[in-house]
């Protein structure tokens, strides 16, 4: 598994749109969550070890922040590889989402467009859209980079960095100085595409 760190976007981006199918068949509209505050969109997958490790992370900020109208949605970016990893295939998906406790949208980028759009390519890949008034989107890019600064000992985490944004966003902290990259294995496009595999 290639190791790749994410490209970071710029701070005050649009929130790109869309609108894909959820992990339990239903049509999902990114606009039916416009009513929060904070949107984190995440780019993941089911086997990949840094993903997998960040399912608990993700679930945990869901639950605890979930009444500051903030909303995770998670987007299965490796669906075009099911033949080469059958684990993350859309039938999949809806068992690992019981298995996980997974309190949010989990949908699937079946083309990889918006993977792309997004310029995406680790899992995970989280980026923090913040409500803006001023944006024409009504959403800006608050934050793009990793979870925390130890994905492999949970126990050993010195800076929770997605959840200082989160309270930072809120009004409730400050955020880092520094920010750092989210690192994963890398997206698996389609094997006719240019990226890299």
């Amino acid at each position: 598994m290639a190791l790749v760190e994410s490209q970071i976007m710029k701070k005050g981006s649009p929130i790109i749109g869309f609108r894909e199918i959820n992990y339990d068949g239903r049509k999902i509209d990114l606009e039916e969550f416009y009513t929060k505050k904070l949107i984190c969109i995440v780019f993941t997958c089911n086997h990949c070890p840094y993903a997998e490790a960040s399912w608990p992370v993700l679930v945990d900020l869901q639950t605890r922040y979930r009444d500051d109208a903030f909303q995770i949605i998670a987007i299965n970016s490796n669906h075009s590889a099911r033949e080469k990893y059958p684990e993350d295939s859309f039938d999949k998906m809806l068992s690992y989402a019981n298995e996980n406790k997974i309190n949010f949208p989990y949908l699937v980028d079946e083309n990889q467009e918006l993977s792309r759009a997004y310029n995406a390519v680790c899992t995970p890949d989280p980026f923090l859209f913040i409500f803006d008034k001023s944006a024409s989107s009504s959403f800006s890019l608050f934050y793009h980079g990793r979870l925390n600064d130890n994905w492999k000992e949970p126990e050993n985490v010195k800076e929770n960095s997605m959840e200082l944004f989160i309270l930072a966003a809120l009004e409730r902290g400050e955020a880092p100085e520094l920010s750092y990259p989210s690192m994963g294995c890398s997206i698996k496009w389609i094997a006719k595409d240019n990226h890299s595999k």
